[in-house]
């Protein structure tokens, strides 16, 4: 089990906020009043110190994560193999491929390797490259071969030090969304404060650096962005223009990089769906951005070898439902308020049974059955039927995919950044229910209008999107633990928007019969400084410690392991056991796999729970047998596992096995009464008696506190 221990002594623009606010942007043909035409050399000035503001913040933020992951391992002076050991689970995996990239005698020699793999997955040759999401390693290993830095620059600290640049620009599109959202920087630099403060909750980047989100998140965090500055009312032809090829860009990308893409991007276009069926953004530049989340899925599809996953998503039928369903409501937006909630009811049946329909054609002509562990863990996480599905219990036990915990929102609110963004949130959303009721109401509600003159609700179309895709994603953080870094990154921008919105504090004065000019801009700059002068007292004593806090990787039983199998076995041997040790296995070694962490195929799933009868309780004539036909030359057995205590009772992958398998779990407590006791022992409690019955098939050969390696016996 790997400790770390205390290292040993030795070894948008500023002048934006100027601009009318009471713009009708919620309508796309709403009028924008003309520019200011003085001031341009302080607009100047101001958009010169925000951009300096956000690329300091974003180096130094890179500086930062990279400083910490530094000295939390000592990484600089610990040996390559517990570097690589490092790289936990399915990072080590991801990894491998770059390090076969940069190892390979030629590009060609690599890329071959990748389409044709054979050691990833035994006595099978699969595709990476269309299996997996790494194009982003192809490409930097193919950067550092033919970039002049082999001599100067070692390959890992090319690879983790572009894995840090990537939070640079993060933090910088997280202050630039802030920016464009409020009118100033000063919000940009509070959003990016709050993001740094709160570490713990919007990244995880320096302890699990080639995770697939730290590749995505920074691009879809441009992607906000984009579509944030692309919803402003006032683009001009040429601007808009670009700013969809960004978008596409950033979609493009942020596809390319993650595997649970198309999930974040239906709830992507579930947000622009809401907001063009209430009338609060501009029906033609929704209708882009449907074909560019299509486009941007499709191209990586093609990139991917036709990956059958991607083209049966439910984003692609869902987007082309909306699309198909507008051409047959073609009035959807006219009548009273009744008539167009009924209108809106009657489509959003229709984009969903299309949707439905859609989806369910594609996947029976494609055959597709990779993402059905999703829909199985979805289906048993929200109470739809109890399962004894492997798969799906797997996920449901592990902490990562449970519910959010509720000690996130203390240490969200020490920063005082969850009070401010609950504050924020309600307001701007009481806003989007006043004016999307006046958006369906048309002109048969102006009385009720006319009893608002004195609070004026507007409510921008870029806010508009910026709020439903903060709820959205809040609902999905809510639901799943490892989702929240896609919603706390997010609420650092909207919290610091609303702090920061002239449109915000004019409002709130305004209801309160205490508005002016002069005491809106003195509160939207007082209220903004006097909460970064708090952060930057309570919380730069705690960063200066932790930045000088040192300690050291300590994993003394995986680097033997490691060491024996890379010395005592072939180069062609073939290892079975746990699929996160395997991952380092394959890393470390190069040996040949039965399973891995890549969750997503269905082959690979069922591989995986035969691969696990050896924490089961079944003979070991039926466990060789299972791992015979895997083409298995050594079993490694963990201790960890076979008598796993971090889970309760009913999660431990024992119990999950046990269930699947029909048979009544070990210790006290109930069980489902069709379950039935073992004929046999548990394997990996049994085979260290080394009773006859094993060591006919198996042979100790290595061993240590942790694991234990198995040969097994080549019969005729």
């Amino acid at each position: 089990m790997t400790t770390v221990r205390q290292r040993r002594v030795g070894k948008g623009t500023e002048a934006a906020e100027d601009q009318p606010s009471e713009e009708k942007n919620v309508k796309p043909d709403g009028r924008i009043p003309s520019d200011h035409t003085g001031g341009k050399l302080w607009n100047i000035l101001s958009i010169t110190v925000g951009g300096i503001v956000a690329i300091s913040l974003g180096l130094l933020t890179s500086v930062y994560v990279a400083t910490l992951h530094e000295n939390d391992l000592w990484f600089s002076n610990i040996k390559e193999v517990e570097r690589e050991i490092s790289f936990r689970t399915e990072c080590g995996l991801y990894y491998s491929y770059y390090k076969q990239m940069v190892q390979a005698a030629s590009i060609q020699q690599g890329l071959h390797g990748l389409v044709y793999d054979n050691k990833t997955e035994s006595v099978r040759t699969i595709n990476i490259l269309e299996r997996m999401n790494v194009y982003q390693e192809v490409f930097l290993s193919i950067l550092y071969r033919i970039l002049p830095i082999q001599q100067y620059l070692e390959p890992v600290y090319f690879y983790i030090y572009t894995l840090f640049g990537l939070q640079a620009i993060y933090v910088i599109a997280l202050y630039i969304t802030s920016w464009l959202l409020s009118g100033t920087w000063l919000s940009g630099l509070l959003a990016a404060c709050w993001y740094i403060t709160n570490r713990v909750d919007t990244t995880r980047v320096e302890f699990t650096i080639p995770l697939r989100e730290n590749w995505a998140l920074p691009f879809f965090a441009v992607q906000i962005a984009a579509i944030t500055y692309l919803l402003r009312t006032h683009l001009q032809p040429v601007q808009e223009r670009l700013t969809l090829m960004a978008v596409f860009i950033a979609t493009f990308l942020f596809s390319l990089t993650w595997q649970f893409n198309q999930f974040m991007m239906l709830i992507q276009a579930l947000t622009l769906f809401i907001l063009d069926c209430f009338d609060m953004l501009p029906t033609a530049k929704v209708t882009w951005l449907y074909i560019i989340q299509i486009s941007g899925l499709l191209l990586v599809c093609v990139l991917q070898f036709f990956n059958s996953m991607i083209l049966g998503s439910l984003l692609i039928s869902f987007n082309a439902s909306v699309l198909i369903a507008r051409t047959i409501q073609k009035n959807l937006k006219r009548g009273g308020l009744l008539n167009r909630l009924g209108k809106l009811i009657l489509h959003a049946l229709l984009v969903l049974c299309l949707t439905l329909l859609i989806n369910k054609f594609i996947k029976k002509i494609l055959n597709l059955e990779s993402d059905e562990h999703i829909f199985k863990f979805l289906k048993a996480k929200f109470g739809f039927g109890a399962t004894r599905d492997f798969d799906a219990n797997l996920y449901l036990c592990e902490e990562a995919f449970g519910l959010l915990p509720l000690n996130t929102f203390s240490r969200l609110s020490d920063t005082l950044l969850f009070y401010i963004y609950v504050f924020v949130l309600f307001l701007m959303a009481v806003t989007a229910v006043i004016v999307a009721f006046r958006n369906l109401s048309g002109s048969n509600q102006v009385q009720f209008m006319e009893k608002m003159e004195e609070c004026p609700i507007t409510l921008k179309p870029d806010a508009a999107y910026n709020l439903i895709h903060t709820v959205l994603f809040g609902c999905l953080a809510l639901s799943t633990m490892r989702m929240k870094y896609l919603w706390t990154s997010h609420m650092c921008v909207f919290a610091s928007f609303g702090l920061c919105s002239t449109e915000v504090w004019k409002l709130i004065l305004k209801c309160i019969h205490l508005y002016t000019s002069q005491r809106t801009r003195v509160i939207k700059y007082s209220v903004p400084i006097i909460t970064l002068l708090y952060i930057s007292y309570k919380f730069w004593p705690g960063i200066m410690d932790e930045l000088s806090e040192l300690r050291e990787f300590y994993d003394p039983d995986t680097v033997e392991l490691m060491n024996w199998i890379k010395s005592n076995t072939p180069n062609t041997a073939v290892f079975a056991g746990s699929m996160q040790l395997l991952a380092g296995v394959k890393l470390c070694t190069g040996r040949t796999l039965t399973n891995h962490p890549h969750y997503e195929d269905k082959n690979l799933r069922e591989r995986t729970k035969q691969i696990y009868q050896i924490y089961a309780k079944r003979s070991p004539e039926d466990v060789y047998r299972i791992l015979r036909s895997f083409g298995t030359d050594y079993v490694i057995l963990e201790d960890s596992i076979c008598y796993e205590r971090r889970h309760s009772r009913g999660c431990r992958l024992r119990d999950l096995l046990d269930i699947a398998n029909g048979h009544i779990m070990d210790g006290l407590g109930e069980n489902e009464p069709d379950l039935k006791p073992s004929l046999y022992p548990r394997f990996c409690e049994e085979i260290k008696k080394n009773l006859p019955s094993y060591t006919i098939h198996f042979t100790r050969v290595f061993q240590n506190k942790t694991f234990h390696v198995y040969k097994l016996a080549k019969h005729k």
